[in-house]
C-alpha cells in the first residue's frame, strides 16, 4: 500500500528540519570547510539517500540554513518595526528590535563560514547580497512609512541609507560578539548603536521645525 502524496510530503519536511538541524550543530562545531555529508548524516540518524533526497550538494544545504536564519532575522526586524503604526517611536522601536533580534554565537559562526565561502564563489555572493537586500529593504519600508513623523538625521541621506547603516551596525556588533561571547553586551552596544544612528543621539527623534 502505497503512501498518500500529503504523508510523503510531511515526512520529507520533517527529514529536512532534522537535517537542517544537525547541520548547523555540526558546521557551528566544525566548520562549513571541515564538515562531509557523512558526518551530518550521521549527526542526523539518516542516511546518504535522505540527504540526497533533500539537498543535491553540501553548499545547498548550507545555503537553506542560511537562508531559513536570515529570514528569521528580516522578520524579527519588521514585526519590531511595524508595532507602532505609522507613527514610529524610534526609541520604542529600537529596545524591541535589541529585544528579540537573534544573537547567537553558533549561528555567528555559521554566518560567518558562509560569508567567507560566498567572497570565494560569485554565485554564492549574488545569493547572499539578495538576502541581504531583502533585510535592509524590510528596514527601509519601515522608515519610509514613518518619514511624514520622524525625519533620520541628515547625516544618514536616504532611509536606504539609514537601512544600510542598520545592517552595519548589527555586523558590527555581531562580530565582536563572536570574539567575547558576550550577548547582553552586544544588545546593549547594538542599542545604543542604532539609537544614536536613528536619532539626534539623545534618543530623541530628529523633527521638522
Amino acid at each position: 500500500m502505497e503512501e498518500s502524496p500529503k504523508r510523503v510530503t510531511r515526512r520529507r519536511m520533517r527529514t529536512r528540519a532534522r537535517l537542517l538541524d544537525a547541520a548547523f550543530a555540526v558546521f557551528a562545531a566544525k566548520g562549513f570547510g571541515r564538515v562531509s555529508i557523512e558526518e551530518i548524516c550521521e549527526a542526523a540518524d539518516y542516511s546518504r539517500g535522505a540527504f540526497y533526497s533533500n539537498f543535491a550538494t553540501l553548499d545547498e544545504l548550507f545555503f537553506a540554513l542560511y537562508r531559513a536564519r536570515a529570514d528569521l532575522i528580516a522578520a524579527q526586524v519588521a514585526d519590531a518595526l511595524a508595532q507602532d503604526g505609522p507613527d514610529l517611536d524610534v526609541p520604542a522601536a529600537v529596545d524591541r528590535v535589541t529585544e528579540v533580534l537573534l544573537l547567537d554565537v553558533d549561528w555567528l559562526l555559521v554566518k560567518t563560514d558562509f560569508l567567507v565561502h560566498a567572497a570565494r564563489d560569485p554565485a554564492v555572493a549574488e545569493a547572499l547580497l539578495d538576502h541581504r537586500a531583502r533585510l535592509r529593504q524590510a528596514v527601509a519600508d519601515r522608515l519610509l512609512r514613518a518619514r511624514a513623523h520622524t525625519e533620520l538625521p541628515a547625516v544618514l541621506g536616504d532611509v536606504d541609507g539609514a537601512a544600510r547603516a542598520v545592517v552595519a551596525a548589527y555586523d558590527g556588533v555581531t562580530t565582536q560578539l563572536l570574539l567575547d561571547k558576550d550577548v547582553d553586551a552586544a544588545r546593549s552596544w547594538l542599542k545604543q548603536l542604532l539609537t544614536a544612528l536613528l536619532t539626534d543621539g539623545s534618543g530623541t527623534p530628529v523633527r521638522d521645525v
